[in-house]
């Protein structure tokens, strides 16, 4: 436990941080979560439209510290990937017979 006052006000904001930081990553892992459901449902149009609201997202957990910047860009990376990859597959299967 913190001996000095000082101390004791670096607990309180440390505790509000965390709990500031751990409400924007889950909010952000929620949207994630979203994208991925999207696409396993095929909803590939729908995933499209909704990857910005996902990009926003961890651009502001970036900005705010709660996401590192090259963790927040290989986490859009990885997105763009998946999407791109349920794009192909739609349209391999939408020209075989």
């Amino acid at each position: 436990m913190p001996n000095t006052k000082t101390a004791w006000k670096n607990l309180r904001k440390s505790e509000k941080r965390r709990m500031r930081n751990q409400s924007i990553k889950s909010a952000t892992k929620t949207e994630i979560k979203k994208f991925n459901k999207l696409i396993e449902e095929g909803m590939v149009e729908e995933a499209r439209s909704y990857l910005p609201r996902v990009y926003k997202k961890v651009d502001m957990a970036a900005s705010k510290g709660v996401f590192h910047k090259n963790k927040a860009a290989r986490i859009k990376s990885r997105l763009t990937n998946k999407l791109n990859q349920a794009v192909t597959q739609e349209s391999s299967s939408l020209t075989q017979p």
